[in-house]
This record gives structure tokens, sequence and C-alpha cells, in this order.
């Protein structure tokens, strides 16, 4: 897998970048858990989200945001790493402006930067979100949330509680036109160790590839 190093808004980003032979190949971007609690794009989650997309025929990059490993620049409480995030996704579609699906899925505080960046991005035609800071972070901006996507968590999270989780998921479910779909890994803390890493993968492959074959928002 190609390392690959693109302009961001403060300098230069590391990233990860797994094409497909297919032109036509949908894209997914993957973002990382905080920057400042040791997140990083070779976080487990991470990782393991990026090859289920590589499997399901997506050309796939992650990335590290700013100050983390080789990306440059230093933490900006969310503000500048949505930045970075539309900026590699500027990067993703000028390497693939044939794709007709575009994905992103993110981790922890990667999945609140990539539900932001949903909302300024129309042509995001579907998220994952994994263990959602919906404790800590104000997720209000999705109004109207834009996009269908799998909103999933464990049972045992202690970092992000699932009461919180699903007071997120029933704001959004009272939304027209879309679906939230959410999954809950019994037994699960909020890194998804052993074994419950190979639960959440099946359930985001059995999520996404049933939203490819509907061609639906």
């Amino acid at each position: 897998m190609p390392e690959v190093i693109f302009p961001g808004p403060e300098g230069r980003l590391e990233g990860r970048y797994h094409p497909q032979k297919d032109r036509d190949a949908p894209i997914a971007i993957v973002l990382h858990p905080h920057p400042q609690f040791g997140g990083t794009m070779n976080n487990r989650v991470v990782y393991n989200l990026h090859y289920a997309f590589y499997e399901m025929g997506f050309t796939v990059l992650r990335f590290n945001f700013r100050g983390v490993g080789r990306s440059q620049g230093e933490y900006d409480q969310g503000v500048g790493e949505l930045s970075d995030a539309a900026s590699a996704l500027d990067y993703l579609q000028s390497m693939n402006n044939n794709a007709k699906h575009c994905w992103v899925a993110g981790f922890s505080f990667g999945a609140w930067i990539g539900m932001q960046l949903l909302m300024r991005r129309p042509e995001i035609t579907g998220f994952v979100s994994v263990a959602p800071l919906a404790n800590m972070y104000d997720f209000s901006f999705l109004a109207p949330c834009p996009s269908s996507g799998l909103i999933i968590n464990g049972s045992a999270d202690r970092v992000a509680p699932p009461a919180d989780t699903v007071g997120l998921v029933n704001k959004l479910h009272d939304q027209k036109g879309i679906t939230i779909t959410h999954e809950v890994v019994e037994g699960a803390g909020h890194f998804f160790e052993d074994p419950h890493m190979d639960t959440l993968i099946g359930s985001v492959k059995g999520y996404v590839g049933r939203r490819l074959t509907e061609n639906t928002r």
C-alpha cells in the first residue's frame, strides 16, 4: 500500500492510499481517533475499517491529522482536523474522478469529524460512524443529516456511553428521507478488543454491501 504525502491546509499530510484497478471504483476515507490521546491512522479500528472497504472494492485513503506522525501542523480542536479531512477527500477525488460512490468512515473523534464532513460535502453517499463521542461533542449540526449511514458502538463502551449514542440515533431517526442504521456489538468496549473486532468489521461489511446494491442515499 503506497504511502502518500498530500497538501493540507497547514502543510503536508501523511496517508496510506490503496487504489483499485477499476477506475470507476467507489472511494472512501477513514478518519482516526483523537490525536491527543494516541489516535493515529494505524489505530486497529481504523486499519481494519480501511481493509474492509478495500476488500469490498473501494479505493481507500486513511491519513494522519495535523501534528500526528509526519503530518505537519498542530492539533486544532477539531476545526483544523475537519479542514484536513476535506483536503484528504479533495486529494482522493482528484485521483478518482469517475467514482460513483463516496463514503466516509470514522472512529471515535474521527466519527465526529466524519459527520461534519458529511454536512459540507453533498457528494458523500454513505457513512460509518464507529463509537461516536455523543457524550463529549455536539452533533446538533446534523440538521438535517444529508445521507443514510451506520452508527455502531459497543455495549460496554466506557468512553462513549451507549445511552448517549442511543440519544444521538433517536434524534437522527426523526429526520425524513434518510435511514440511520444502529448496531450494538454486545460486550465490546470503545476499542473493540478481540473477539469484538471481527463482529464490528462483519457488521460494517454487511451494511455497506447492502447499501451498494440498493443505490440509495
